[in-house]
């Protein structure tokens, strides 16, 4: 069976100002006919980063999602992910965080071994220059957004919500804790995405209840059964990653908005 557990609490969200400039945006063939997806460029520091965005088609403003891939960097996988949130009615940018490094490498090992050596500090600013660029956009309202990271994307998602009080909502999929300590940073609505078959992830979550619950951050999760660390991306029982996804779409518009 599944587990859902959490804490509710409410809080409040603090402006965070960060410097992001737009270089240039490559056009890729839309996705469907009704959103639209392109790569682009924008700064962290003096360095370039590129990433994927997604957007649907709509008339006002919507809710942005920044997206942290894996520890194989990014993939066809992320790709799709984006534009499933998209269609969803949010702006999704997934960042290449392996773009200091020259891009995510053809090879997936090549591709561990270099997000093994990326430094965290680093790791943030780069990330506070993907939500700056998205909220910079005139199709994003700038004070909904929210981040979502699978396996070492979804620790990084989860740490990033440590160090970042301006973002409303972090998905945790399968993804390590942060410090414990740390816990009490977070201004977020958070949701975590766990597989039953998962001990090595799932061991942390009695200190992840304990600790939100102490600090009053809002952090839910289900534990999906019948499943293996990173399902969402090895389609591993199709109706449990539908139902994965349909709460993670549901949690993002509840705290998000539409």
């Amino acid at each position: 069976m599944g587990a859902n557990v959490g804490w509710r609490a409410g809080g409040f969200v603090a402006g965070l100002v960060c410097g992001a400039l737009i270089v240039t945006t490559v056009p890729k063939k839309p996705s469907g006919p009704d959103i639209h997806a392109e790569y682009v460029k924008f700064l962290s520091g003096q360095d370039s980063i590129t990433g994927y965005l997604a957007y649907p088609e709509r008339s006002t403003p919507g809710p942005a999602i920044v997206m942290i891939h894996e520890i194989f960097g990014m993939s066809d996988f992320v790709r799709e992910s984006a534009e499933r949130l998209a269609k969803e009615g949010f702006v999704v940018l997934a960042p290449d965080l392996l773009s200091r490094r020259g891009g995510t490498p053809a090879s997936a090992d090549s591709a561990r071994r270099l997000i093994a050596s990326l430094n965290p500090d680093t790791l943030t600013k780069d990330l506070d220059a993907a939500v700056a660029y998205v909220r910079g956009l005139k199709s994003v309202k700038a004070d909904r957004i929210g981040v979502i990271g699978f396996c070492w994307g979804g620790g990084e998602s989860f740490r990033y919500a440590t160090n970042n009080a301006s973002i409303k909502a972090f998905v945790v999929c399968y993804g390590p804790r942060p410090n414990l300590a740390d816990i009490s940073r977070i201004r977020a609505a958070g949701l975590g995405i766990y597989a039953d078959k998962d001990v090595r992830i799932n061991s942390d979550l009695y200190d992840v209840t304990m600790w939100t619950a102490k600090n009053h951050v809002e952090y839910e999760f289900k534990v999906y059964p019948g499943v293996g660390h990173g399902f969402l991306r090895t389609a591993e029982k199709p109706k449990v990653v539908a139902q994965a996804w349909d709460n993670v779409t549901k949690f993002f518009r509840r705290v998000l908005g539409t």
